[in-house]
């Protein structure tokens, strides 16, 4: 129903305007009773073998929702019922910030993919924080970045702002330094940045009485010499995991009229370059440290072909947008048969 009613009249609008008309939507259907148990009834399968056990959280299952969808953690109790095993909110900023100007998300419909240059859109951390309730029964990742303003030379105290100020309201942290809307932002992939942010964001998670995991989320257009240089950084940092991959901006050749807008593409066409640095991080570090797999993920076959080469969970974007929120059903009804 999705594909041939719902996404053909989604599609006539502008992706920004209507993802934000989708979410109001949302909240109205959910105040209408048993929306919610009809959503769970199609949307969720419940099954112990589901279950992923990583970084000392238990997830229902390997399906989440990727950074960007919920930039500022309105959703959470919506999306916890379409059978997500997690989220992952922001990316948040210390100060609220606009973003890049308008229009800045693009469907290429031809080519099941979205180039978006976004940059960082999002309330900032006090806002976002007190909607981040722990009533929420749904594992919620931070993912966390600098302001666009704020120098690189001053990019760390946005982090720690921002790891200090969400510790006690997520699940895990996603430190991103690899989106490309961002001016410099990729600079920050340096091995001294991040082994001098890892340093003190370790020193704060030592004192807390609960320990949250800390991810770091790469890009999928570094050489294998870098992404060998981050996986030292890494393991000397005692950083918990890798998130592979954000956008890239080598894009292969593309079908639709937007081809040539400037962003970060992800979808189908940045399938096969994801799976293949998941694959390679897999094997460089013989399965030590646990990857969740994103980009291209647009049907339960990419799912169990990521889950294959090595990523122990999954994130959803572009599928959500090209195949709808049945697709969750559909990939862990799959693993269910393949028992991954």
């Amino acid at each position: 129903m999705y594909k041939k009613l719902i996404s053909p009249f989604l599609f006539l609008f502008d992706p920004e305007k209507i993802h934000y008309f989708t979410f109001f939507f949302l909240k109205i259907i959910f105040k209408i009773p048993l929306t919610r148990f009809l959503v769970k009834s199609y949307c969720k399968v419940d099954n112990d073998k589901l279950k992923r056990n990583l970084f000392g959280i238990t997830f229902a299952n390997p399906v989440g929702i990727a950074a960007g969808f919920d930039k500022n953690a309105t959703h959470i109790s919506e999306f916890e019922n379409f059978g997500f095993g997690f989220i992952e909110i922001g990316t948040v900023t210390p100060k609220p910030q606009k973003g890049n100007p308008k229009k800045r998300l693009f469907r290429l419909n031809e080519d099941n993919a979205i180039i978006n240059r976004l940059g960082f859109n999002n309330d900032g951390v006090t806002k976002i924080k007190k909607r981040l309730n722990r009533n929420h029964k749904l594992i919620i990742g931070g993912n966390i970045g600098k302001n666009k303003i704020t120098p690189n030379s001053e990019a760390k105290n946005d982090y720690l702002i921002c790891f200090e100020e969400l510790y006690d309201y997520v699940d895990y942290f996603a430190i991103n330094v690899s989106s490309p809307n961002t001016p410099g932002l990729r600079e920050l992939q340096s091995r001294e940045f991040l082994t001098d942010l890892f340093l003190d964001l370790n020193k704060y998670r030592s004192i807390k009485k609960i320990f949250k995991p800390i991810l770091l989320k790469i890009s999928p257009d570094l050489n294998k010499n870098k992404i060998i240089e981050i996986l030292d950084v890494i393991n000397k940092c005692n950083v918990d995991g890798i998130i592979a991959t954000n956008t890239t901006i080598d894009f292969p050749k593309l079908k639709s009229s937007h081809k040539n807008e400037v962003g970060g593409l992800s979808g189908r066409p940045l399938f096969s370059k994801s799976l293949g640095l998941i694959n390679f991080i897999h094997k460089k570090t013989e399965g030590k440290i646990p990857i969740i797999g994103v980009g291209g993920v647009l049907s339960a076959d990419n799912a169990v072909e990521m889950l294959n080469a090595g990523a122990s969970l999954v994130q959803l974007y572009s599928g959500l947008i090209y195949e709808g929120p049945g697709l969750v059903k559909k990939i862990n009804k799959k693993l269910l048969v393949g028992a991954i």
